[in-house]
């Protein structure tokens, strides 16, 4: 039976940073707030004369790329995880097929929020697994900047979210015992409200008309709810994926989770006595990058020689849906 190994991985940021500071000249709020709340103290936001979400998604995916010494003629297959596209149709995957000279291969977009990029690197593990691909870019790619209010009203949900892009060329190998170990995918659509931006839906009559002029098109956010949620099925997911494989916490090298508040990160690590430094946060510097944010930290880690070769690596993720997932990876 095919293995699906993580051959390469990258990411991609804006250039302009945006501080806890200079949110204080929009709203109401201040640097010591957000740090105590989110852990958070700068984030990046997108250049509108330059970025896209689908080019940033091309950077990363080069940067992957090359680190897994692949080349674009040499990648069979796109999952491509984001909510916030280019367009409402088509996909970004598509755009970043064209910015690559990818034509012809398929391309999948999906819109699992937080949880995207971890459902996505389930989904390239069974088309390798089935044999169907040999090389498979997996993205998460998010720029929710433009989507936000920085006013007062909006800053429970403003002062989280940054914007970037990461990417992974997960490859086909054989006769390993590395690679991707199990994937473990959840949701439940009971809590759809409770994280969403509601407009333009298509079963509001006009969607693009009065709609698109309402407070439907802002993120809303039940923080409290969503902590609570989000803090039990983090520890559920992560110790599903070790029963799977028979391990125990202790054989974790790194947790990577999706960054969406060090507090949460911090509760996981103090919950299941994981030994310190094993939980890799960087939401200190990017904010929530909601689908972006795991391939992105993965990335980091990876640069700062945290990802060596045989670690056993565990991403987690919980978000919007609500769903939640996890992978334990051999690397």
């Amino acid at each position: 039976m095919y293995k699906s190994i993580i051959k390469g991985i990258g990411h991609y940021v804006p250039e302009r940073v945006v501080t806890n500071a200079d949110l204080e000249k929009l709203m109401d709020t201040s640097d010591a707030w957000i740090i105590e709340r989110t852990g958070i103290r700068e984030r990046r936001y997108f250049d509108h004369t330059k970025d896209t979400t689908a080019n940033m998604a091309s950077r990363a995916a080069i940067m992957a790329m090359e680190r897994a010494g692949v080349e674009s003629k040499d990648i069979d297959f796109i999952v491509f995880a984001t909510i916030t596209p280019d367009y409402m149709f088509p996909g970004s995957g598509v755009l970043m097929q064209r910015e690559l000279g990818m034509l012809g291969i398929g391309a999948l977009d999906i819109r699992n929020a937080c949880s995207g990029f971890v459902y996505g690197l389930s989904i390239a593990d069974q088309y390798i697994k089935s044999g169907m691909y040999k090389n498979i870019l997996v993205i998460g790619s998010e720029i929710q900047s433009s989507g936000l209010e920085h006013n007062d009203e909006g800053r429970n949900v403003a002062v989280i979210f940054g914007d970037g892009a990461g990417a992974a060329v997960v490859q086909r190998a054989e006769n390993t015992d590395r690679g991707i170990l199990s994937t473990h995918l959840h949701a439940d659509g009971t809590f759809a409200e409770e994280l969403y931006v509601k407009d333009p839906g298509s079963s509001r009559a006009d969607r693009y008309g009065e709609a698109m002029q309402g407070p439907g098109t802002k993120p809303y956010m039940n923080g409290n709810l969503v902590f609570k949620h989000a803090v039990v099925r983090f520890s559920e997911v992560i110790q599903e994926a070790l029963e799977a494989n028979q391990m125990d916490k202790e054989q974790i090298k790194l947790l990577v989770p999706h960054q969406a508040n060090l507090r949460i990160s911090q509760f996981i690590e103090q919950k299941m006595k994981l030994r310190e430094g094993v939980v890799y946060n960087n939401i200190q510097k990017f904010g929530n990058t909601t689908a972006a944010s795991i391939p992105i930290a993965l990335s980091e880690a990876w640069e700062k020689g945290q990802v060596k070769e045989n670690d056993i690596i565990c991403l987690a993720a919980f978000g919007s849906g609500f769903t939640w997932a996890s992978a334990l990876i051999r690397w």
